[in-house]
């Protein structure tokens, strides 16, 4: 179609189309009117000047073939409607645009309204059958009051269906946190899930919304803590507790001590309370006050998720449960060899540390479980476990074993081993036992094989035991045993990265080294070394 306006129609040059302004405001419907005559887009932009819907204005962008319309569209995302000729370069350049934005850039959610002053080309009844559009048009009989009508309805799919993803990315988030219950930011997961399905279903937009939380028990003048933000209220996640002067505060604790939803006009506050005990509030500020219907939903909402906060409370009493258990075990076989001291504890420490060294590098096997850093330090306690076994004659010697005592006490390994793995069978799937089992039988092993008890080599190793192989020799050395002295730190270092490939795991040392260098901690060398 000619792109000819003629000297005519100078009247519509007041009302030229304007670049894209990349600081536009992101609060704006955005339409797009891909179409090759100016004119259309000059009275179309007529058509819908000064309108608005929910208190926001529409931004009107244009393209002027089928390829430019696609390129605007695969650079920004949140169009909500495309005006759409049909024919424009070729005589089905829109029908072709209408097909790769379902298709090649998988948008399901743009509204596309199909125009055309030629429909014989393009057969109303065929279009609507074989094209994913969702309205069909006569420029003919596209009058303001009909295209006022027009835009208003697609705008409002568009955002009905903005709310059905947004909501469903919430939910993700809620189901993600649920997976991962052992991580240590479980909690703030879910509460960020929480945050971003309550934005989601009130279309907050940046007003800023707030999650925090009071401890059960605590004193009722305590200051809350923050434990998850969104919107303008992100710059709060670099605070632990809610500073008093922010302006929430003070609606926040009168939720806390009332124990029910607050509605002032600075903020809006949901109460969530655990069973537990624990009391949750999600504070927003919202651009309009809310509906009744909306307030009603809220709250049943709130109180839902208390249920989702009352299971991660219980499951990370057992969490804590479990480790306190497998503490006890190692404060057993540590009680006998008191010159150990602190052994597994820093143990426990620098194994966690270079397990996420090694995630962090990528060199964690692809089949790792998803419980293994959660579990891998507090199992690596239990390396030595199966000390319990040994006499004390031969554990407690001062000096050198005969290699007779050498055999009795390198069977510590097998015993640790068999009894974690007894007492994990009666736990399902990957826990702090079961990883405990690997480590108890597998850190004497060497990575060229020549290790004990049963001369494993390589990947055949666990990975969790590689990791205490190196982490067990490195603390003996920098800490006084009864046949030693300490050694200092830059011959251990030197020891073991001597060892590499022979007794240890290269890449474990690599991430024992860079584990050292880019934290420097303090806490390796106890008191006394």
């Amino acid at each position: 179609m000619s792109q000819d306006s003629g000297d005519d129609e100078g009247w519509l040059e007041e009302e030229s189309v304007e670049e894209p302004d990349s600081s536009r405001s992101s609060n704006k419907w955005r339409i797009l009117i891909v179409d090759d005559e100016m004119d259309v887009h000059a009275v179309t932009r007529l058509a819908l000047k000064n309108i608005s819907f929910k208190d926001q204005d529409i931004e009107i962008i244009s393209a002027y073939s089928g390829q430019e319309g696609f390129d605007v569209l695969a650079k920004d995302p949140d169009i909500c409607m495309v005006l759409l000729d049909v024919v424009m370069e070729t005589e089905n350049a829109g029908l072709v645009l209408a097909q790769r934005i379902r298709h090649d850039l998988k948008n399901e959610l743009v509204r596309i309204i199909l125009r055309t002053g030629q429909p014989g080309q393009a057969p109303e009844q065929k279009i609507i059958v074989d094209y994913d559009i969702n309205d069909y048009k006569l420029k003919t009989e596209l009058t303001a009051q009909k295209m006022f009508t027009c835009v208003i309805s697609s705008l409002r799919a568009y955002e009905g269906l903005k709310t059905i993803e947004a909501n469903r990315r919430g939910l993700d988030k809620i189901l993600q946190a649920v997976n991962n219950l052992y991580k240590l930011d479980s909690l703030k997961e879910l509460a960020t899930g929480v945050l971003t399905q309550i934005s989601a279903i009130l279309n907050f937009g940046t007003e800023g919304v707030l999650c925090v939380m009071r401890p059960a028990n605590s004193a009722e003048e305590a200051t809350p803590m923050v434990i998850a933000t969104i919107g303008q209220s992100i710059t709060l996640q670099e605070h632990d507790l809610l500073p008093n002067s922010h302006p929430w505060t003070s609606a926040i604790l009168k939720v806390f001590h009332e124990k029910k939803n607050l509605f002032s006009p600075i903020v809006d506050v949901f109460s969530i309370v655990a069973a537990h005990g624990q009391q949750f509030a999600v504070a927003f500020a919202p651009a309009r006050p809310l509906t009744p219907l909306e307030c009603n939903l809220l709250d049943i909402f709130c109180d839902r998720i208390a249920a989702a906060f009352d299971n991660l409370e219980m499951f990370e009493l057992l969490k804590t449960t479990q480790e306190a258990t497998v503490i006890a075990l190692a404060d057993l076989a540590e009680s006998r060899d008191a010159t150990t001291g602190g052994h597994v504890r820093r143990v426990c420490r620098l194994t966690e540390a270079i397990a996420k060294e090694l995630n962090k590098m990528g060199k964690l096997p692809a089949n790792t479980h998803s419980n293994f850093l959660a579990f891998v330090g507090i199992a690596s306690i239990l390396h030595d476990v199966g000390k319990v076994g040994i006499p004390d004659a031969i554990l407690l010697k001062p000096g050198a074993h005969t290699p007779e005592e050498r055999v009795i006490m390198q069977g510590h390994a097998l015993i640790g081993e068999t009894v974690l793995a007894h007492a994990s069978a009666s736990v399902p799937g990957v826990s702090s036992l079961s990883i405990g089992a690997e480590i108890a039988g597998g850190h004497h092993e060497h990575y060229d094989g020549n290790g004990y008890p049963r001369a494993l080599k390589g990947t055949n190793i666990p990975l969790s035991a590689r990791i205490v192989a190196v982490v067990d020799v490195f603390d003996a050395l920098l800490h006084s045993r009864p046949y030693k002295k300490p050694w200092p730190l830059a011959e251990v270092i030197t020891y073991i990265s001597e060892r590499s490939g022979t007794q240890f795991d290269p890449d474990v040392i690599t991430a024992l080294l860079n584990f050292l260098e880019s934290e420097k901690p303090d806490w390796i060398i106890a008191e006394g070394h």
